[in-house]
C-alpha cells in the first residue's frame, strides 16, 4: 500500500495568535504528520459585511460579530506565513495552505514557490481561483465537500485548462471520459462540509465512486468526532487523509470543537501507519510470521485406536490431532478401507 500522506490541519486554530500557531506546528511535527496546513486570506477580499457565519461557527464564536469580523481576527499576515514556513523548515514538516483569494494564491506560488496547494470545499465553483492556481503549474489537492460529481467535473475542466495555459504537459486526453490526464497533478478528496460532520451523513464510499468516475487517486478530508472514519477511509484506500488538529478543543473560535487535541492526533497517525502495514500486497500465502505455527495449530493422521498391521484403516481407528508434521487429514479418504502398513500405537501418527 503507498504510503498515506497525512495533512494536519492547523486552520484557523492559531486565533490570529503566532505563539500558538508555532506549538500547532510542533504537535504536528511531533505526531508525524507529512504537512501542516493553514489558511490565507484577505478577510475583506473573502467575505461581505453581510455574510452570515455558519451555525457551527455561530455556536463558538461571539455572537454579536459578523463572519467578517470573526475572519479578520484569524488574518495571517504575509510576514507570519513566512516566519511559519521557516518553522516549518525547521521542523522537517511541509507547509501547506488554502488560499481563498487571487492575491493569497500569488503570494503562495511566487513568494512561497509551495510545489502544491490545497483548495478548499467552497471554493470548488470559484472558476476564476482554480484556473489561476492550475495556470501556476502547481499540484493541487481538491476538496468536494457539497459538490455532486456534475460540479466536480466543471472543476476539473477549468483545472486542465489552467495547466494548459501554464504549458505543463498533460496526457493526450483525446476520446476519454474521465480526468486520468490530471492524474499526476490533482487529487480529489471526499469531504461533508459540516463540523462536527454527522456519522449518517459521510458517505465513505463516496471515494470509490470519485477514483472510478473521475480516474484521479482520491482521500478524505474529516470532519467527523474522532479517529475511527479517518481509519477506516484508509482500509478503504484514501491516499490523502486531511484532519483539523488543536491544542485544546474549548478554545474560543470557529473549529476547535470538531479538531483532535494532540494526544489524539498522534494516535490517529499512529493508527494509519499501523493500518498501511496491515494491508499488505494481497497475496494470500502465509507470511513470515506465522509460518512457525503450521505445524503447532494443524493437526496429522494418527491413530485414535492401536492398529495392527494390515487391519483396514476406519473412521474408528483413524483420526488427526495435532502437531501437523505428518500426513495431513485431507488425505483422509485416501487412506480409508486401506490395509495398515505396520502395527501404530495410540496417537502413533499414520507413516511414521
Amino acid at each position: 500500500m503507498t504510503a498515506v500522506f497525512f495533512i494536519a490541519e492547523a486552520g484557523v486554530n492559531h486565533n490570529g495568535d503566532m505563539d500558538l500557531a508555532h506549538r500547532l506546528i510542533d504537535v504536528a511535527a511531533d505526531a508525524g504528520a507529512n504537512a501542516v496546513k493553514f489558511q490565507s486570506f484577505r478577510a475583506d477580499a473573502l467575505v461581505s459585511p453581510s455574510a452570515e457565519k455558519a451555525a457551527y461557527q455561530k455556536r463558538s464564536t461571539d455572537q454579536s460579530e459578523s463572519q467578517l469580523e470573526m475572519i479578520r481576527k484569524l488574518e495571517l499576515s504575509e510576514q507570519d506565513h513566512l516566519t511559519l514556513f521557516d518553522y516549518c523548515q525547521i521542523k522537517q514538516i511541509q507547509f501547506l495552505s488554502t488560499p481563498f483569494d487571487l492575491p493569497s494564491l500569488e503570494f503562495l506560488t511566487s513568494r512561497l514557490q509551495l510545489p502544491t496547494i490545497k483548495m478548499a470545499s467552497g471554493e470548488i465553483t470559484n472558476g476564476p481561483l482554480l484556473y489561476a492556481t492550475a495556470a501556476t503549474g502547481a499540484d493541487i489537492i481538491l476538496s468536494t465537500g457539497m459538490s455532486t460529481l456534475v460540479e466536480i467535473a466543471s472543476a476539473l475542466e477549468v483545472i486542465t485548462d489552467g495547466y494548459l495555459a501554464s504549458d505543463v504537459a498533460l496526457e493526450d486526453r483525446q476520446g476519454r471520459s474521465s480526468f486520468g490526464h490530471l492524474k499526476n497533478r490533482v487529487t480529489l478528496l471526499h469531504c461533508t462540509t459540516e463540523y462536527p460532520a454527522p456519522f449518517v451523513d459521510t458517505n465513505l464510499n463516496a471515494m470509490k465512486t470519485m477514483t472510478n468516475h473521475f480516474d484521479l487517486p482520491t482521500g478524505f478530508s474529516d470532519h467527523t468526532a474522532g479517529l475511527s472514519i479517518c481509519l477506516a477511509a484508509v482500509a478503504l484506500g484514501a491516499c490523502v487523509i486531511e484532519k483539523h488538529m488543536t491544542l485544546d478543543c474549548s478554545l474560543p473560535g470557529p473549529d476547535h470543537a470538531a479538531s483532535l487535541e494532540p494526544g489524539q492526533l498522534k494516535q490517529l497517525v499512529s493508527g494509519i501507519r499501523n493500518i498501511e502495514l496491515a494491508m499488505g500486497d494481497g497475496e494470500k500465502v502465509p507470511r513470515a510470521s506465522e509460518l512457525k505455527n503450521i505445524a503447532i495449530a494443524r493437526k496429522s493422521l494418527v491413530a485414535i485406536q492401536p492398529i495392527n498391521k494390515g487391519e483396514l484403516f476406519t473412521a474408528k481407528n483413524l483420526g488427526s490431532k495435532r502437531p501437523g508434521t505428518g500426513i495431513s487429514p485431507m488425505e483422509y479418504w485416501k487412506f480409508l478401507n486401506q490395509p495398515a502398513d505396520k502395527d501404530y500405537a495410540i496417537n502413533e501418527a499414520i507413516g511414521k
